[in-house]
């Protein structure tokens, strides 16, 4: 069947994604109550059962918030980094301990044929990571909640056939909205958020023959909006002459208060251009 996901909500209020390949289904992150959880998979006519595990990102609040209460009323596995683990412990409530289960940054582990590999990125959190997900020659890539795309992330997310990646806020309305500047200071600091400008920088160099469609994520609703997101991030690849054409590579949308439609990883050879800056 191949893989296919849905991002069924993203930004600061929660955050929550689908993977599956037919045979496995995996939720990365419950940030929101269990009730809106399952309000999200029926949206995308599933249900909390259809769920085989939830793969944690991080432990704030916005990646966190219904994964107790998720957890408790499916009885589904939660897979995260012992630090992680720590860090959330007190907020998530009493798990059953078979359903504790370690997943180290780095680690892959195989469910049937959906093989899901984690991977370290830059955030203020105990040991934040990414996601990402292969199933034959096929490769899904998910990144939020990071401060700067090191090389190893780039390495992480090399020849992914999609991307789902943060561009979380416009520089210039950040530093003029009515955040404190604690808080301005930390979003653009390389443990906060992935500007527009930096998540297009990033894309330049990630963007290959096999990527076909990149989902822009975590987008801030104070201070930036999905077109003017979309409009940086290809001019900052055009700044450094990384060239597309549309019918061959998709800046995607994701929404905070909606899923996306399901959508399909699948081989499709583009051929973006590249001239020297």
């Amino acid at each position: 069947m191949g893989i296919s996901f849905t991002v069924l909500s993203s930004g600061s209020t929660g955050n929550a994604t689908v993977v599956t390949n037919g045979e496995t289904t995996l939720l990365i992150d419950a940030g929101f109550s269990a009730r809106r959880v399952d309000e999200l998979l029926k949206e995308r006519d599933l249900n909390g059962g259809d769920i085989d595990g939830i793969l944690v990102t991080h432990e704030h609040s916005d990646h966190i918030k219904g994964l107790g209460p998720v957890a408790r009323k499916y009885n589904l596995p939660i897979y995260a980094n012992e630090k992680t683990w720590d860090a959330m412990d007190k907020s998530i409530g009493k798990i059953a301990e078979e359903n504790r289960i370690v997943m180290d940054s780095g680690e892959a582990k195989d469910f049937g044929t959906l093989r899901v590999e984690s991977f370290g990125i830059s955030h203020d959190a105990a040991e934040p990571v990414g996601y990402n997900f292969y199933e034959d020659d096929e490769k899904l890539s998910v990144a939020t909640d990071l401060g700067y795309v090191s090389d190893k992330v780039k390495q992480a997310l090399s020849n992914a056939d999609v991307l789902v990646l943060e561009a979380n806020h416009d520089i210039e309305l950040l530093r003029m909205g009515r955040y404190p500047w604690n808080t301005k200071r930390r979003i653009l600091g390389d443990m906060g958020h992935l500007s527009n400008v930096a998540s297009g920088e990033a894309m330049s160099e990630l963007l290959t023959g096999d990527t076909k469609r990149t989902y822009l994520a975590h987008l801030s609703r104070d201070h930036n909006m999905m077109d003017l997101a979309k409009m940086t991030v290809r001019d900052a690849m055009e700044e450094r002459g990384c060239f597309y054409k549309e019918t061959e590579f998709q800046l995607c949308d994701t929404f905070y208060d909606r899923p996306t439609p399901w959508d399909k990883v699948s081989k499709r050879s583009i051929d973006p251009v590249h001239q020297p800056s």
